[in-house]
């Protein structure tokens, strides 16, 4: 059994060629699309997070809606960049959006890519300190974020408060028992996939990911979750970890489906993301189902991984997304074990 969702980058234009043409287009059919999922038999919406774009930003209110406005899907993110968070704004909200989508909430946290524009963080506020780098800020905020989660007492109560305070330390609220243990980490390297399992997080890996040995993709991420699993049992953790890879999957069962992704690449690609770091792109699953089927079953990181995000072209709508999304589930899960 495999969990499979979806993740959407909530793209939106105003061309009138796209399906979601504003901001609200996209949070609005982002809740649908989850409602849509969740009716389907899907089993998460996740949400990837990037800031001065056209895409999802703020990720807080959309998961309170769409968790207010389902049962039980999971609702996550993949990933929020840490780089622009306040972590003790962040616990606060991520305690509310997970209180009222009673404990759904699988939060995926990460460094971030490179953004529309340069050191987006300076404009929230963030620098990071002397001889450090943002990649060291993000990992900064992240610990303290994972420690705030832990519900632990910190702040000195004022003697004369406004309201009664329980004894002791306070602690931030609205607190959401168990949402520590549902948090990822969104890894590009095997050593922050390392390190993520020191610290207790789950692994998210992309559809992307440094290149590290000039391997597929799938064999590069494969290694990556094994030294992941490894570094767990190492750090003495009593639960078992999650893991996700994320992947452009389209079975193509409909002329629709062959127009728009029939003449997609079937191999992964090498650039750079970023200067100097070369990475491994993912190639796009598209094929007829018993085609399709036999290429997943040669995907090593799928097989590792115990959950599976599809990414969707949120901008050809929510009826085309939850057709994507339901001939996964009707066509290619069953043959693959995964259901």
């Amino acid at each position: 059994m495999k969990k499979i969702g979806f993740l959407s980058f909530g793209h939106w234009s105003p061309s009138p060629q796209s399906g979601t043409r504003s901001g609200a287009d996209a949070l609005l059919q982002s809740i649908d699309l989850a409602v849509a999922a969740e009716e389907l038999g899907a089993d998460g919406a996740y949400y990837r997070v990037h800031h001065f774009a056209r895409q999802l930003a703020s990720p807080f209110p959309l998961l309170a809606a769409a968790g207010a406005k389902t049962k039980r899907i999971e609702l996550g993110t993949a990933v929020i960049d840490m780089r622009y968070e306040n972590p003790l704004y962040m616990a606060e909200d991520a305690g509310a959006a997970d209180l009222i989508a009673g404990g759904r909430l699988q939060l995926g946290i990460s460094r971030g890519s490179p953004e529309q524009v340069i050191d987006g963080w300076r404009y929230f506020g963030y620098v990071p300190e002397e001889g450090k780098s943002d990649a060291d800020m993000a990992r900064r905020h992240s610990e303290i974020f994972l420690d705030l989660l832990r519900g632990e007492g910190f702040a000195q109560p004022n003697p004369r408060p406004m309201f009664p305070n329980p004894p002791g330390l306070l602690r931030l609220e609205p607190f959401s028992a168990g949402l520590r243990d549902r948090i990822w980490w969104g890894a590009a390297t095997d050593a922050t996939a390392v390190w993520a399992a020191k610290l207790g997080m789950n692994l998210q890996s992309s559809t992307l990911k440094f290149d590290e040995s000039g391997e597929p993709l799938h064999v590069q991420q494969a290694k990556q979750i094994r030294a992941y699993r490894a570094a767990w049992k190492e750090a003495g953790h009593t639960r078992e970890p999650r893991v996700s890879v994320s992947r452009s999957i389209f079975a193509l069962v409909n002329d629709m489906d062959r127009a728009y992704f029939g003449g997609s690449e079937g191999e992964d690609h090498f650039g750079y993301i970023e200067p100097e770091k070369r990475a491994v792109f993912g190639r796009t699953y598209a094929a007829e189902p018993d085609l399709l089927i036999e290429q997943l079953k040669e995907d090593e990181a799928i097989a590792e991984a115990d959950t599976l995000l599809l990414t969707v072209p949120n901008q050809l709508g929510v009826d085309y997304n939850a057709h994507v999304i339901e001939s996964i589930l009707k066509h290619v899960a069953p043959a693959m074990g995964w259901r």
